[in-house]
């Protein structure tokens, strides 16, 4: 997925907010999705997902997430359908049955995923990572060093997937197929780990130079000169995703 987790800039009231705040916001919903069983706040969470991704103008990304997290969920969703068996009986099974409360745990599984998927991801493409750790530090008071490995780790995940396909396209250029059977396609891959891992190590080493350089260890809460304040729209998002919460819990 091209530009996975990386920023993307705009002037959305998504960009505009604290980034606290958003992360707040955005780990709310994602209690809320597990907490509740109602399909009718899942359906709420979908539609605020898509308000999101409308706002910030990443209607395509978003869905492309979504088809992604799907299909992964899909492999939890049939396991739960074959090893819940609840409601009317469908499809006898030799170790139990498909019943009607077989489906709809299945179907919540792949709903429950997407809704909260989109909202964490979304946090990223509308958070510079500077801005989210130095928030991070000033605001809740977090060890700079704490902070400063998430967001690297963040960072690196789309530094390795372009890696990784740079390496594939340079061996597809050499004559190698990586289209065909998936055993077929991982035993091409692994090959390739081996670049990786070594381009993985370098970048690694040079990152933890310059932030040596840089004065890594003294770095403090007070090293940061750009300020974060709160919002009205940072106090609404917040009191908007505590209210779905206790809402999903009582209902």
């Amino acid at each position: 997925m091209k530009g996975f987790l990386e920023y993307v800039p705009g002037t959305s009231f998504l960009h505009k907010m604290n980034p606290v705040a958003k992360i707040f916001a955005a780990l709310l919903i994602v209690f809320t999705c597990f907490l509740t069983q109602s399909f009718i706040v899942l359906g709420v969470v979908i539609v605020l997902d898509i308000v999101m991704a409308v706002a910030c103008g990443m209607v395509k990304q978003t869905l492309g997430l979504a088809k992604a997290v799907a299909g992964f969920s899909l492999i939890l969703a049939l396991i739960a359908l074959f090893t819940t068996p609840t409601g009317d009986v469908l499809i006898e099974l030799p170790w139990g049955y498909i019943g009607t409360g077989s489906i709809i745990a299945a179907v919540r599984i792949i709903v429950r995923l997407v809704a909260c998927a989109v909202p964490l991801f979304l946090v990223f493409y509308v958070t510079k990572l500077n801005d989210m750790a130095n928030s991070l530090v000033k605001i809740c008071h977090i060890p700079y060093r704490y902070a400063f490995v998430f967001t690297s780790t963040v960072h690196f995940i789309p530094v390795f997937m372009n890696d990784m396909s740079g390496i594939m396209e340079a061996q597809t250029a050499r004559g190698v197929e990586f289209d065909g059977r998936f055993i077929r396609k991982v035993r091409l891959m692994i090959p390739l780990c081996v670049p990786l891992l070594v381009s993985s190590v370098r970048k690694t080493n040079s990152a933890a130079i310059a932030a040596e350089v840089r004065g890594f260890n003294l770095r403090t809460r007070a090293s940061g000169y750009k300020e974060y304040p709160f919002s009205g729209i940072d106090v609404v998002a917040m009191l908007g995703t505590v209210m779905l919460l206790v809402f999903s819990i009582i209902f």
